[in-house]
């Protein structure tokens, strides 16, 4: 049941890993929460998969986490003659809504909504950046620009708009149905791809209810201007280093990794970086040292996940990949500058009593070392503030919601045990100390410290710290 690290893994399912062979092999390895990517696969793929997870989670008896990843607006140029041309630097170059073929002056851009928000000097990146394109003159169906950074121009290739806020919605008709049917299937995260603005997350959340928990995906810098408002709104983030990578220099992008971490932190919301951690061993069963470095650097910031992409879902060495990440993550834990430099990044609990409470478990746990840490809690939100603590010892969350429990499965240090109600206070301990035992978190004689709120069973009530040592 335990795992012996704080951080966790998310492992992206695919063509290399769909077998209920693969995918135990995965969980074995260490993969916490897995993530079905809706921009590959067909429903019944991704519907194959979570069954496995489930029958997986009932025989292991742990609970497992089910990210879906939702697409989002892809915005992408036409098709070119001959399937390719060249672009030469300083050349003109005309974007319009006419869909017939592109050449080497002209290519159809069916996005007028881009058209709608450009200005004069706007920066228009072609294939994932290549290609840049500064934007000289433009009306509501064409815009006229020079080609700054030229090279070959291939069907269909991205198009991004750095500084620009699209008046477009995070959810395209692909997207309403994919959710439609994750839901009904019973994922438990939710990731919205295409965040800009606040206003973004309120339209998801008005679809999904609580049916699952959201997950903003950072990859537009647009979203970082309404960074604090949007992780609020969240239940969690990803710093999606990928596509937030081709919008901002190369450079920036540790900057904004550790602003996004610490933010998040801050809120108390989890955590995921993502995108080309290990991306070497698509192809080889070793990643390089820089890789290995790129991990532990989340890590020493705090992040609760990181994440494994084309590594576990179509490269060659998917177990090897999640093994390797679980090592790198032990090793950064057994580091006591890691405990120290999360020390010195820790924020400032909000001024109300949940915060109070689990500001004094962390305090408590660093004086008396207890063997475990317990949260009791419905909606999750009790073993949530626990985690943004960040305490020394494992935090086990017993929660009669087996949806919760899932859904705690990405938090760092979180162990979640699905678990009855409970009714007073002395059968809370009772059964808190039983359950330690029988995971072995804690024996005779060992020290737990318990948090819930009272009464029992009322959401974000967290009021009660008790401290108890185990005696049979």
């Amino acid at each position: 049941m335990r795992r012996q690290r704080r951080a966790r893994i998310l492992a992206t399912l695919g063509p290399a890993s769909s077998t209920p062979e693969k995918i135990r092999e995965l969980f074995e390895a260490g993969a916490d929460v897995f993530r079905l990517n809706f921009s590959h696969g067909t429903h019944e793929d991704h519907a194959a998969r979570l069954r496995i997870i489930r029958e997986l989670e009932m025989n292991s008896g742990r609970t497992i986490g089910v990210l879906m990843d939702l697409q989002g607006p892809k915005l992408r140029v036409g098709a070119m003659a001959g399937g390719k041309v060249m672009l030469e630097k300083g050349q003109k170059f005309r974007l319009d809504l006419d869909t017939s073929e592109g050449d080497s002056t002209r290519a159809c851009l069916p996005h007028p909504e881009i058209f709608a928000a450009l200005e004069n000097g706007t920066d228009l990146l072609l294939d994932d950046g290549k290609l840049r394109l500064r934007v000289d003159s433009f009306g509501p169906d064409f815009a006229e620009t020079t080609v700054m950074v030229g090279g070959a121009l291939s069907d269909r290739k991205g198009v991004n708009v750095p500084g620009v806020v699209l008046p477009i919605s995070p959810l395209t008709e692909k997207d309403l149905k994919d959710l439609e049917f994750g839901l009904s299937l019973g994922v438990d995260w939710v990731a919205l791809s295409f965040v800009q603005r606040p206003s973004d997350i309120e339209e998801a959340r008005k679809l999904i209810g609580n049916r699952a928990w959201i997950m903003s995906k950072l990859e537009k810098p647009a979203a970082l201007d309404h960074l604090d408002e949007i992780i609020r709104l969240s239940d969690g983030v990803m710093v999606a280093r990928g596509d937030l990578g081709v919008e901002v220099p190369p450079q920036s992008v540790p900057v904004l990794q550790r602003r996004i971490v610490k933010k998040a932190r801050a809120h108390g919301r989890p955590v995921v970086v993502a995108t080309q951690m290990l991306e070497s061993m698509i192809t080889s069963p070793v990643p390089t040292r820089a890789e290995a470095s790129d991990v532990a650097t989340a890590i020493y910031s705090g992040a609760d996940a990181v994440m494994l992409s084309a590594e576990s879902a179509s490269g060659q060495f998917p177990e090897a990949a999640v093994q390797i990440m679980d090592s790198i993550i032990q090793e950064v834990e057994h580091d006591p500058e890691w405990r120290k430099g999360l020390d010195d990044n820790h924020s400032n609990p909000d001024q109300n009593t949940p915060d109070a409470i689990c500001c004094a478990l962390r305090r408590v746990t660093d004086i008396l070392s207890p063997a475990t840490t317990i949260a009791y809690t419905t909606s999750g939100f009790s073993a949530l503030r626990a985690s943004r603590e960040r305490p020394h010892a494992a935090i086990m969350a017993l929660t009669p919601s087996l949806h919760t429990a899932r859904r705690l499965a990405l938090a760092w240090g979180v162990h979640p045990v699905p678990f009855e109600h409970v009714s007073d206070v002395t059968q809370m301990v009772h059964h808190a100390t039983r359950i330690a035992q029988r995971y072995e978190f804690a024996k005779v004689g060992d020290t737990v410290v318990i948090i819930a709120g009272l009464p029992f069973g009322h959401s974000g009530s967290t009021n009660l710290l008790h401290v108890a040592t185990i005696t049979e």
